[in-house]
């Protein structure tokens, strides 16, 4: 009997952790999970981290009764870099300057850069030649020969301006060549203004370069001999993905991207809008921002220094499930930054009944030097930590079937000594430990929420990893926001690798940009999505202009293919209804429905205020019930895309204000179709307009389109 075939195929997402290599098997269309698998991950093996990711994928594979033929999507993320830059474990870098006369001072003094610390004690194995004229070949040779006589394995060409004239960086790179070894020009690397800043940068990515390609290579030799074809993507530090020939171009932009796997989970399957995603571990929670559909991104530091990476912004505490409690004077009054792990214990939470028998508590130091006030249980079964997950436990705080469940009565057990050290119950001692362990948290979380501006009245909590119950409902709690545990928490990262969207960014200084120029950046960033393997059809591309740097930034996203949810369940009006008045915190009979698109409705209310312009908030619900955009006060119209250009030239010209601050043009978002695009990072008028007909340039002349605009005060 011939096997029943899968109505669908799988995307993969397999993620390298320090000790574990996750992998995810995705239903393409539906976005289920539908296998996960776990091994070892194999740093000591003589094809590293890449055997393990080959391992996973043949195991998951396996489990789920599929050929790799089903395999639609692959990506991979992986900590290699960022552990090379921690350990120091990066190739000698070789340096070539280029400049004459005066200009060539500044360009000089990039040999400084080799003193760059990349561990205490050891610095960035750089070498510095200097060539005055890029196009004399022989003298570039020369320089050539000196940083590889000194032990230079890969090779940067830098010269003051090469943004704007990147002829003498090229010609440099095209003569290293010749010599065999990976070289880069610092222009390629990022086309902002800042030699120094840009260089550092340029030779960061080279530091880390040849070891990436190793790892490319074998990756690929694994992937390919294991029959798959669909593309190898990679996991980039700004919750994006890159082709594998991308990554081997610039694998700096793998550099801090463990976090935003996790964040890329959350958007895409949690569908977050505006909100705090903690991914919590054993040790510590990673909280970022996401914020309108979009994560928070910052340019980097770079050992110690700025550098020109795009990367999540993400700010990591010293707390997670598995943090120990610390209490003096018979006060619980800090929790971590040592954790169960780090000392060597095991949960008290998931001992037995029998194995806490007898327990009292004492205090230790789990490693040497630490202060001895973390407190620990003694029992016939031995020596266990309190946790942070023995007290969610505890108080009913995590649920059933998650990967931190317990039994509560092992919990309460376990936390009996604390409580009567602390003069308390077990209820008491278990809400002492967590106000302690979330106090940390909630700083960061609001301190980010302030930075961002998120709308505490939108605003959701979502705890991801293993650790997620220990933090994220007691934050909620403690808050007074919405939270929930994402699905399948424990495995949120691969599961955001395999279901994340091509990225790329472009950035560029042009003073005074044009619109050809605005349209320019955005063209050459949907042009790279494109060629890395995203649909044409399914790129978005978010444009910023920023007046007081003269910087022109094009994100572009797009799937490696056209994904059409085939969800069983779809929001009614009824229920989409009352889902917007709850964001309004309006009763639904005063909220109307102002516009819609085949796959957004836009609904509204009027806030009136004394004395007062009355307010119009806009919520934009997606089919699911999914808030997808937000305005405090905004102004809705609907058209088409044959009249858009003319309405939209009226709406703006009577939305722009007028201030100390300049003009500025109204904040505006298009719907159409599937799709949001988000116009609201240019301030000036023309360009805005030009956008929005690039936008729609491809599109029917009937087809509906709905403009939410916000006046900028």
């Amino acid at each position: 009997m011939a096997p029943t075939p899968h109505p669908h195929r799988i995307r993969v997402g397999i993620d390298v952790g320090g000790t574990f290599t996750d992998a995810v098997a995705v239903d393409s269309v539906t976005l289920d999970l539908v296998a996960q698998a776990k091994v070892p991950t194999t740093h000591h093996h003589e094809d590293g981290v890449a055997h393990g990711i080959v391992e996973a994928l043949d195991r998951l594979l396996k489990d789920v009764g599929r050929t790799p033929a089903d395999v639609a999507f692959l990506a991979h993320g992986t900590t290699q870099a960022t552990n090379a830059l921690l350990e120091g474990d990066v190739a000698p870098v070789g340096l070539i300057g280029i400049g004459s006369g005066p200009g060539a001072l500044p360009t000089r003094r990039l040999a400084g850069l080799a003193s760059l610390e990349l561990t205490p004690g050891k610095s960035l194995p750089l070498h510095y030649a200097h060539v005055a004229d890029p196009d004399d070949t022989a003298a570039v040779r020369a320089a050539v020969d000196t940083v590889v006589a000194a032990g230079a394995h890969v090779l940067v060409a830098t010269e003051p301006f090469g943004v704007d004239d990147p002829d003498g960086e090229r010609a440099v790179r095209d003569v290293a060549r010749e010599r065999g070894l990976p070289v880069t020009a610092a222009h390629e690397i990022t086309s902002l203004y800042g030699l120094r800043k840009r260089t550092r940068t340029a030779v960061v990515n080279a530091a880390i370069l040849p070891r990436m390609l190793a790892t490319a290579d074998l990756v690929d030799r694994g992937i390919t001999a294991a029959g798959v074809t669909a593309p190898l993507m990679v996991m980039r530090c700004d919750g994006g993905v890159m082709s594998l020939d991308e990554m081997r171009r610039r694998p700096l932009l793998t550099v801090l991207s463990g976090p935003a796997a996790g964040v890329a989970g959350a958007l895409m399957r949690e569908r977050v809008s505006d909100g705090v995603f903690l991914e919590t571990g054993g040790t510590s929670t990673d909280i970022s921002v996401v914020r309108r559909g979009k994560v928070a991104v910052r340019h980097a530091t770079i050992l110690g220094r700025p550098s020109y990476l795009s990367a999540l912004d993400v700010r990591t505490v010293g707390v997670g499930g598995g943090s120990m409690a610390r209490v003096a004077d018979g006060r619980l009054h800090a929790v971590g930054p040592r954790s169960a792990h780090i000392a060597g214990l095991p949960y008290a939470c998931f001992a037995s009944l029998d194995d806490l028998a007898g327990a009292s508590l004492a205090t230790v130091s789990p490693l040497d030097g630490d202060p001895d006030d973390y407190v620990v249980v003694e029992a016939a079964g031995g020596r266990f930590a309190l946790t942070l997950t023995c007290a969610a436990n505890a108080l009913g705080r995590v649920p059933a079937g998650d990967f931190a469940a317990c039994d509560p009565e092992v919990a309460r057990a376990a936390l009996l000594p604390l409580a009567d050290a602390l003069g308390t119950d077990v209820d008491g001692a278990a809400t002492r430990f967590l106000d302690a362990g979330v106090r940390q948290v909630r700083q960061v979380t609001e301190a980010m929420m302030g930075d961002y501006g998120l709308d505490r009245d939108t605003a959701v909590l979502v705890g991801g990893g293993g650790g997620a119950a220990s933090v994220t409902p007691h934050l909620a709690a403690d808050t007074g926001l919405p939270g929930r545990i994402a699905r399948h928490n424990e495995v949120i990262s691969p599961i955001g690798v395999a279901l994340a969207l091509v990225r790329e960014q472009i950035e560029r200084i042009v003073p005074g940009a044009t619109q050809e120029q605005i349209l320019g950046v955005r063209a050459e960033a949907e042009a790279a999505v494109v060629a890395q393997g995203a649909d044409p059809a399914a790129v978005e591309v978010e444009v910023t202009v920023d007046p007081q740097t003269n910087t022109v930034r094009a994100v572009a996203t797009g799937a490696t293919e056209l994904r059409t949810q085939d969800r069983a369940h779809r929001a009614d009006d009824t229920e989409r209804l009352e889902l917007a008045a709850a964001s309004l915190r309006a009763d639904p009979a005063a909220v109307e429905v102002l516009a819609a698109t085949p796959a957004h409705t836009v609904y509204g209310t009027v806030r009136r205020r004394r004395l007062r312009k009355a307010r119009h908030p806009v919520r934009v619900l997606d089919a699911d019930g999914v808030v997808r955009l937000h305005a405090a006060d905004a102004t809705v119209a609907s058209t088409t895309v044959g009249e858009a250009p003319e309405l939209l030239a009226g709406l703006v010209r009577d939305s722009t204000s007028y201030g100390d601050g300049g003009v500025r043009a109204p904040a505006l978002r298009l719907l159409f179709g599937s799709r949001i695009a988000d116009l609201s990072g240019v301030l000036e008028a023309e360009p805005l307009l030009a956008l929005a007909r690039s936008e729609l340039r491809s599109r029917a002349a009937d087809e509906p389109v709905v403009a939410v605009l916000e006046v900028r005060t």
